[in-house]
């Protein structure tokens, strides 16, 4: 398949979205519903979007002070970030089109 999303945790995740590309971070859990239907629409940006953002998972139970640090409530919630600071966020399950619009933005700009 491809490229996948990459597991961010509580340690690595700084480095990560100090990226030069735009990243989007995944905030999930196993038990969530609603998250496993995100959970493939962002492995597949991470394929078609490769090279071009960074896209990566972060599992709230095993890594809460990320959590915590970005009152993370309610998941999932996708945050785009760009050099290190929060530039989009989506609450909620939605459309891949939704994220594709979002992500294309950072691209672009």
């Amino acid at each position: 398949m491809g490229h996948k999303a990459i597991e961010i945790t509580d340690a690595n995740f700084d480095q990560i979205i100090n990226s030069d590309q735009p990243v989007l971070v995944d905030f999930w859990a196993e038990w969530c519903g609603p998250c496993r239907m995100v959970g493939p629409v962002v492995e597949e940006l991470a394929g078609e979007y490769e090279g071009r953002v960074v896209v990566g998972k972060v599992d709230v139970d095993s890594n809460p002070q990320t959590s915590a640090k970005f009152g993370i409530r309610s998941i999932p919630t996708l945050l785009v970030f760009k050099n290190g600071q929060i530039v989009d966020k989506q609450v909620g399950a939605v459309p891949k089109h939704v994220l594709a619009q979002k992500l294309d933005a950072q691209v672009t700009a």
